[in-house]
C-alpha cells in the first residue's frame, strides 16, 4: 500500500473518533453537536460538578458560575425567572437543591420560545460516566377542557411534579476524544406534556409543550440524575 493512501485512512479514522467523542444525546439520538460550540464567547457559562460529598458550607453567591451536584444519584437545579442569568445557589447536594436564574424564554407570553437566547451543553472531565437532566414542574392549568390524564412520568425528587416526555431528556455521556457542544435549548426551556382528554366518552391524545415560568406550570427544576460524570458545562448565548 503506498503511503498516500495509507495517510488518509488515518485520516479517515481520526474523523470518526472524533465523532465518537462525548456525545450530547436527545432520547437515545445525538443531538446536532458543534465541535467549536455557537459563539466565542458565551454570554453565561455554567460548570455542573459532581462530587462525592454533599456540601455543607453556604454556597448562596450569585457571583458564582459553579453548580455542585451528587457524584451518583439525584440532585434538583431550581429554575427560577431572573433579569439576568445567575447562580442564586449552588449546592444541589442538599435537599432544598440548588437555584439558576434565567431570563424568560417566553417574554410575549405565546407558548412558544422567542429565541431570545440557546442553551448549548458538553460533558467533560476523565472519560467515563453519564448523566440525564430532565425539566420538571408542577402543572397549575393546561387549559383543556374534559376529564385529563397526564402520561408524563413522575419526577423521582418531587411526586407533585411531572417531567417532559423522556423522548426531550437530555442524556450525556463522557466518551475518549474531544467534547463537542450540542444545542439542547428546546429540551431545558420548555416541557412537553403528554394528555389523554375524555369529553363524552370520547377519548383524544393531545401533546403540549409549554417555555418555563408559563402560568401553566410553577416550580420549574432541572431533575439530574448522575451516574460518575465528573463535569457538565451549559452555556447560555444570547441571540441577535
Amino acid at each position: 500500500m503506498s503511503r498516500k493512501p495509507l495517510t488518509r485512512i488515518l485520516a479517515a479514522i481520526g474523523v470518526v473518533v472524533g465523532l465518537l467523542a462525548t456525545l450530547v444525546v436527545l432520547g437515545g439520538m445525538s443531538a446536532d453537536a458543534e465541535a467549536n460550540g455557537p459563539a466565542p464567547h458565551p454570554d453565561y457559562l455554567v460548570n455542573i460538578i459532581g462530587v462525592d460529598n454533599a456540601k455543607t458550607n453556604d454556597l448562596d453567591d450569585t457571583d458564582r458560575r459553579t453548580i455542585f451536584v451528587n457524584l451518583e444519584g439525584l440532585s434538583r437545579i431550581n429554575l427560577e425567572e431572573s433579569e439576568e442569568f445567575q447562580v442564586l445557589d449552588g449546592n444541589g447536594t442538599d435537599k432544598d437543591g440548588a437555584t439558576l436564574g434565567l431570563l424568560d424564554p417566553d417574554v410575549d407570553g405565546d407558548g412558544v420560545l422567542d429565541g431570545t437566547y440557546s442553551v448549548h451543553v458538553r460533558a467533560l472531565g476523565t472519560p467515563g460516566g453519564s448523566a440525564t437532566i430532565s425539566t420538571c414542574a408542577e402543572i397549575v392549568d393546561l387549559g383543556l377542557d374534559g376529564e385529563l390524564s397526564v402520561k408524563n412520568r413522575r419526577s423521582l425528587i418531587d411526586p407533585d411534579a411531572y417531567c417532559t416526555l423522556e423522548q426531550y431528556d437530555v442524556n450525556l455521556v463522557r466518551n475518549n476524544g474531544r467534547p463537542m457542544w450540542g444545542n439542547v435549548t428546546q429540551e431545558l426551556l420548555t416541557i412537553t406534556f403528554e394528555v389523554e382528554i375524555t369529553v363524552d366518552d370520547v377519548t383524544t391524545t393531545e401533546r403540549i409543550t409549554i417555555p418555563l415560568f408559563d402560568d401553566r406550570i410553577e416550580g420549574e427544576f432541572w431533575e439530574y440524575n448522575n451516574n460518575g460524570l465528573r463535569l457538565v458545562q451549559v452555556r447560555f448565548t444570547l441571540n441577535d
